[in-house]
């Protein structure tokens, strides 16, 4: 039997909450001051530390001077008991969420260094964010006295039927990952597809792929479009590449003089403009007798795909000036139409079928 509960003992377990609670305060401080200096250090690891301590030890703290409050008052065995398992589900349930903004943080800082850009594919942070979740509820449950024996078998006899129930859901979660592990497609990247979408890939979910086109327009992909699909990567396995632009001029043209000052004009591009590749060497090739003009192509190197516009603008805009201080001659396509005089018309008789022939004064009929 339990003695009956007094002022003391309220005092004494008001005075415990409280101890937990300055504690709590004074350790979100402390931690707050020891986040600013471990921000200053390059190993990332005290970073870690500091943020899982940030969010465990205030809480912690709140839970130990709740505890020390119920063992304070004259609580029965079975309530006691309630209490404790009660704080220490809180305690776990609070790990648990820590843990999983921790893990999956890591997760994506790890996307982002391997793919190099601000973006990431958030399938993999909300897999591993699940599935920690996930850990913590299932010890929570062992913890308060519940067998997880018959949840796990249930799941294992309800997976067939969710799997069926959300066919195309996981289809896109595994085209997802599949793309993913095979360096297919990495957030950053620059593709075209078979049905003409382009832009740069943002994010891979759970379920589709985020491509911001350079209108700055989103297209939405569902993952298993993308990995059924032809495409293009054009940052893969680099992010130089190669464009061409077709030039033409005239027959009366000294194509010695005009190969030296193009490659003149490309290396010049290649060094001014921001986006090109300095190191590449313009090339010039010679390939069409056409109707009015000899026709070449001008290779150039560009850091990545959206660079390209912007080189072509400026090499297009130098070698026009250059041609016309060098007087070439860039003609303009030409037809020759040849009139015959003297010869009739011939004009159908509305009433005649095309295939006949008209009467004419003096032409038998």
């Amino acid at each position: 039997m339990t003695r009956a509960l007094t002022l003391h003992d309220v005092i004494v377990a008001g005075i415990a909450v409280a101890a937990g609670l300055a504690a709590a305060l004074v350790l979100r401080v402390i931690l707050r001051w020891l986040g600013e200096r471990a921000l200053r250090t390059r190993w990332i690891g005290d970073d870690i530390i500091v943020d899982v301590l940030r969010t465990l030890a205030p809480w912690g703290a709140v839970a130990a001077g709740v505890a020390a409050a119920a063992a304070t008052l004259p609580l029965t065995r079975s309530a006691g008991h309630v209490v404790n398992e009660v704080l220490t589900a809180f305690v776990i349930l609070t790990a648990t969420f820590t843990a999983a903004r921790v893990v999956s943080g890591l997760v994506q800082s790890v996307a982002q260094a391997r793919s190099g850009v601000a973006a990431s594919a958030t399938i993999f942070v909300n897999i591993t964010r699940i599935a920690v979740l996930a850990m913590g509820f299932l010890v929570i449950l062992q913890t308060l006295g519940i067998s997880i024996a018959p949840l796990l078998t249930a799941l294992g006899v309800g997976g067939l039927a969710i799997a069926l129930a959300l066919k195309d859901t996981l289809a896109n979660l595994f085209a997802g990952v599949h793309i993913l592990v095979s360096k297919t497609v990495q957030p950053g990247d620059y593709i075209r597809l078979s049905g003409g979408e382009e832009g740069y890939v943002v994010d891979v979910n759970w379920r589709n792929t985020v491509v911001e086109q350079l209108s700055n327009n989103l297209v939405i992909i569902p993952n298993a479009k993308l990995a059924g699909t032809n495409m293009t990567n054009f940052s893969r396995p680099e992010q130089k590449l190669s464009v061409t632009v077709q030039v033409g001029v005239g027959y009366d043209s000294d194509l010695e003089h005009v190969e030296r000052i193009t490659i003149e004009v490309a290396e010049t591009v290649m060094r001014d403009v921001s986006g090109a590749v300095p190191d590449h060497e313009p090339v010039v090739r010679f390939h069409t007798f056409g109707d009015s003009r000899i026709g070449f192509t001008v290779i150039l190197g560009v850091g990545e795909f959206s660079d390209k516009y912007r080189i072509k603008h400026e090499f297009i805009k130098r070698l026009h000036q250059r041609y016309r201080a060098e007087g070439v001659r860039i003609p303009a396509p030409a037809r020759t139409v040849s009139l015959q005089q003297g010869a009739e018309a011939v004009i159908p008789h509305p009433r005649t079928s095309p295939d006949a022939v008209p009467d004419r004064p003096g032409v038998p009929g």
